[in-house]
């Protein structure tokens, strides 16, 4: 769903998203996928003060609340998955998140972005804890499906987790400028882990559009380009389990006992920064 929000006017974005679910349901589509935080249209803030940061996060909703729980109705009446966006209550602060609605409307997964933005707005949320895959039960059978949220697929651990986490599709709303290497980046997500990857971003004026799809050998399967519109990617299962039983990547030769260095804590040097509010940023508070 590479569509235009009404900014964040959260009422007229179930509408649309509602009008772009039915048309999905009308084509067979087994999954809609929504942009990043589309109940708000990615609408953030660049005022750094206490009020404006308060306000925005008041545009959360729960997921057991009224905006979700439609679209759980949608789903079981049109027998569509739907992965959800939108800004989510959470303590102490909202998350950036997606929930995964299954085609008889229940949430089998909500995922809270990891990797926050906080050189920008999403230094006032909540980020997520790690990642998981769910059987995703579908038209075509069961399939194990993931997620991640834009700035998680800058980082090779975000997909490196689904794969062991035994995904097969993993779906990424998105919502910035794709150019070149960030396609590239997400096609080597595909292929250095064996999973499909999915991808949905806005379209222009908001962002460049650009939602693509790669199989697990890492063959691009759909593009759109800068327009807004459905767009559609065919996932051939039977060929993706194929291809990841005979892989070479993945974690077929993965020597993890060798990877200690990956998670100890070090000293940052030229790479420390700021987050938006102008604090030191250290991952281990968050």
């Amino acid at each position: 769903m590479q569509a235009i929000p009404a900014g964040n006017d959260q009422e007229r974005n179930l509408q649309i998203a509602e009008s772009y679910c039915r048309q999905a349901a009308d084509r067979g589509a087994d999954i809609l996928l929504m942009p990043e935080m589309w109940n708000i249209g990615y609408r953030g803030f660049t005022d750094f003060n206490q009020q404006t940061v308060a306000a925005w996060r008041q545009q959360a909703t729960p997921v057991d609340g009224t905006w979700v729980g439609r679209l759980r109705a949608l789903a079981k009446e049109l027998d569509l998955a739907i992965a959800a966006t939108y800004l989510q209550s959470y303590h102490p602060h909202p998350r950036n998140a997606v929930s995964l609605i299954n085609r008889h409307g229940e949430i089998v997964l909500t995922y809270g972005k990891v990797h926050t933005c906080d050189f920008a707005f999403e230094a006032a949320l909540t980020p997520g804890t790690g990642w998981e895959a769910v059987d995703l039960d579908t038209k075509h059978g069961s399939v194990r499906v993931g997620a991640m949220i834009c700035f998680d697929r800058e980082f090779p651990e975000s997909a490196r987790s689904l794969m062991l986490a035994g995904a097969e599709v993993v779906l990424t709303p998105n919502a910035c400028l794709l150019d070149s290497l960030r396609l590239a980046q997400f096609q080597v997500r595909a292929y250095e882990n064996s999973m499909a990857m999915v991808m949905t971003n806005y379209p222009a004026p908001q962002n460049n559009g650009c939602s693509v799809a790669f199989d697990a050998a890492g063959s691009q399967i759909a593009k759109a380009g800068q327009e807004q519109g459905l767009h559609y990617a065919d996932i051939d299962l039977a060929s993706l389990r194929f291809y990841r039983e005979r892989s070479l990547w993945g974690n077929a030769w993965r020597r993890p006992h060798r990877y200690d260095v990956l998670t100890q804590a070090a000293d940052r040097g030229v790479f420390q920064r700021e987050d938006a509010f102008g604090n030191a940023f250290d991952p281990s508070s968050r």
